[in-house]
């Protein structure tokens, strides 16, 4: 036993990271995210094989996410801004209210049941899983950014979605940049600088959140309330090691097949989630 943990189960546990973080890193840099969207389904399925109590492993796995996004968030946002593609007019209306947006959704992480985590990353994931797999460029509310008031709205709904998925909010400001007609390179720049404003706040959020969880001994060992301290360290070096080789890849493959790939994955993601929430 080591922190309460079987040797095994903490063997299979280090194995699982070390490869999960290769593998999201890959992925994350084939498809042009943060790897949330990737992390969180990984992260479940780990924790499910060690025996996490199904009422914790939702919300462990987002809070977990979210710590693993800074350090990459923080890399993507500077390389973006050096290139001069970082539209920061957008980022300061937006930086208040996604805060304001993470913070409550890390509230509601605190009272929320673990099957609402799993329904808003099925609803986010199908959405955006369409729009790849129908190439839907045709899709737009407008050619032009909204105003001031409009954009504050979006902001805090970006905030709070990506807190409850465990995202870095890239996937979902960036699907909406293109729809109000930004070209994707701008949107997805421009989206890194959420990743930072959303991976903190959500980090430190998740952590109170799982603070009474951890009064109750329902989270596993290595444990910071919502965060799986043993989770970030292992699975952080790998991924960041592995993401500017997806990345060299993605620009091998056409936009079509790397929307194809990531539409169909999204899809398998949720559909795992829907089957979990009808049996």
């Amino acid at each position: 036993m080591f922190a309460g943990i079987p040797i095994g189960d903490l063997a299979f546990l280090a194995v699982s990271l070390v490869l999960a973080g290769a593998v999201t890193g890959l992925l994350a840099g084939v498809f042009g995210v943060g790897g949330g969207a990737v992390i969180v389904p990984v992260l479940y399925e780990i924790f499910r094989v060690i025996g996490v109590a199904e009422e914790v492993r939702m919300p462990l796995s987002v809070g977990t996410s979210l710590a693993i996004i800074i350090p990459t968030s923080i890399r993507s946002f500077n390389a973006h801004r050096a290139k001069g593609l970082v539209d920061l007019s957008i980022l300061k209306v937006w930086a208040v209210p996604v805060v304001v947006g993470v913070l409550a959704g890390s509230w509601i992480a605190r009272f929320a049941p673990a099957d609402l985590f799993k329904i808003v990353f099925v609803a986010v994931a199908t959405i955006s899983a369409l729009r790849l797999l129908f190439a839907a460029d045709r899709w737009k509310f407008g050619e032009d950014m909204p105003g001031k008031p409009l954009m504050v709205v979006y902001g805090g709904i970006i905030g709070v979605l990506s807190a409850l998925m465990g995202i870095g909010g890239g996937q979902l400001s960036s699907l909406f940049m293109t729809f109000y007609g930004r070209p994707i390179h701008q949107a997805v720049a421009t989206s890194s600088g959420l990743g930072v404003l959303i991976s903190i706040p959500g980090a430190v959020g998740f952590i109170y959140a799982g603070w009474p969880q951890m009064a109750l001994g329902t989270l596993p060992p290595l444990s910071l309330g919502y965060v799986s301290l043993i989770g970030m360290i292992l699975f952080i070096p790998t991924s960041i090691w592995t993401a500017p080789i997806g990345a060299r890849l993605a620009h091998r493959l056409s936009k079509r097949r790397l929307e194809i790939a990531f539409g169909l994955f999204l899809l398998v993601v949720a559909s795992r989630f829907v089957w979990s929430l009808i049996h």
